[in-house]
């Protein structure tokens, strides 16, 4: 590990990650993505902008006999994804590749799942962060949403679902870029604490499946004392999956 590296512990220390300090850092939107992902064993999940690779490994320990594929466009990311993947154990699990999520030349309809945390801020329209892996992460410079969407289109398969964490006033856009090539929504907000205006959301759909969008209440992250709620303890901390598919069905 380098000096200007650290090492943290998620899902209690069950998935470790070497970050950078100062450039992008997994948060919890990383962890809630990955439980979001309906996949089971056997399954193949490819991940668009694995960074260092915090949700295909919090997925692959999760969920045993599942492959993960994780397209990354940074060389430095890369490298610090395949040290993760090799800490962790999770080398017959989870891959890294070098790509753009723009390359769709790959085989289509390949995947049971495509998951994404797009950058969350469009170019010129906020101030990009210095570092430059936490700039690419945060801001639309290389490729737009509606790339990003495109991409998981492409190699969702028929009827696979498509996963994404975004911003919550942007789920509109995402929403737009979806319309017509995946249904069967499913949107999950979250808020900081109950009663507050909800930051995230996670949306999921099904590639060339019509159906009614589902508003989940949604999930409060933590409590007015507790750093966390107990529901989000469970999923953060102890590795439970986010079930959106049957709390849309228990409502």
């Amino acid at each position: 590990m380098a000096e200007n590296e650290t090492i943290d512990n998620f899902l209690d220390g069950s998935v470790r990650l070497i970050q950078p300090k100062d450039g992008y850092r997994v948060s919890m939107d990383t962890v809630l993505l990955a439980a979001s992902v309906p996949a089971k064993s056997g399954d193949h999940v490819l991940e668009g902008g694995i960074g260092s690779a915090g949700a295909s490994l919090c997925l692959a320990r999760r969920v045993e006999g599942v492959s993960v594929t994780g397209i990354e466009i940074q060389d430095e990311m890369v490298a610090l994804a395949e040290k993760n993947i090799v800490l962790n154990g999770l080398e017959d699990s989870v891959l890294v590749q070098k790509a753009s999520i723009k390359d769709l030349s790959g085989p289509q309809s390949r995947y049971d799942h495509v998951m994404i945390n797009p950058p969350y801020l469009p170019e010129g329209k906020a101030i990009r962060p210095p570092d430059d892996n936490k700039g690419q992460a945060h801001m639309d410079l290389n490729a737009t949403l509606k790339d990003w969407i495109r991409f998981c289109v492409h190699y969702a398969k028929q009827k696979g679902t498509i996963t994404i964490v975004y911003r919550a006033d942007r789920m509109d856009e995402v929403i737009s870029h979806l319309y017509g090539r995946v249904g069967d929504l499913i949107i999950m907000p979250f808020w900081p604490r109950a009663g507050r205006k909800a930051k995230r959301v996670i949306i999921q759909g099904r590639k060339g499946v019509s159906g009614a969008v589902s508003l989940l209440p949604g999930l409060a992250l933590h409590g007015e004392e507790e750093r966390y709620t107990s529901a989000a303890e469970e999923i953060l901390r102890k590795g439970k999956a986010l079930d959106l598919k049957g709390f849309a069905r228990s409502l």
